[in-house]
């Protein structure tokens, strides 16, 4: 058996198991991180738009992420918006009322292949542990999106979302209890 087929039947395999249907979502590598840490969010984009290649990802970031600095990706332009946050943090002692709220890259992904882009930021250390953040993602193909940008619902969490934002839940502080 060759390794083509060995992959291709671990795949098939990968996809009978309860949980792996979010691997076909966009996701993050570490799905968790400290209150008051910094994050270094590697973005796992799973594959395109029904057969075509993704030409954009966008992230959107949510209130409780600051400071953040993008990765450049050889081959890929690199884009970011910046806007007031809706609060103050502080970074190093000095204060940030604005920042970073967007990153867009743009280049080319062919369905059949998957890619990761990165991004740090800093974790407000006031959430309470267990909070979860969502980062609305936006994938552009040639015709067409992708748009992973559903919330649970408070009244049934545990449903399935057909294009959920990705997750980011929140830890306690690694100082804590000492």
């Amino acid at each position: 058996m060759n390794v083509t087929r060995i992959t291709a039947a671990a795949l098939a395999l990968a996809a009978l198991i309860p949980g792996s249907a979010a691997l076909a979502h966009a996701s993050f590598e570490t799905p968790e991180a400290a209150a008051g840490t910094t994050y270094k969010a590697v973005l796992r984009i799973p594959h395109g738009c029904e057969g075509q290649a993704t030409e954009k990802v966008h992230v959107r970031l949510p209130e409780g992420v600051f400071s953040v600095k993008p990765m450049p990706k050889a081959g890929w332009g690199l884009e970011t918006v910046k806007a007031s946050h809706a609060k103050t943090y502080m970074n190093h002692g000095k204060p940030v009322s604005e920042g970073v709220t967007e990153i867009t890259w743009t280049g080319m992904l062919p369905d059949e292949w998957f890619d990761e882009f990165s991004f740090r930021g800093t974790i407000d250390p006031e959430l309470d542990p267990g909070t979860t953040l969502y980062f609305v993602v936006t994938q552009t193909c040639a015709e067409g999106e992708v748009s992973w940008s559903e919330l649970p619902d408070p009244a049934n969490p545990e449903a399935q979302l057909d294009h959920p934002a990705v997750g980011l839940t929140i830890s306690a502080p690694e100082h804590a209890g000492h």
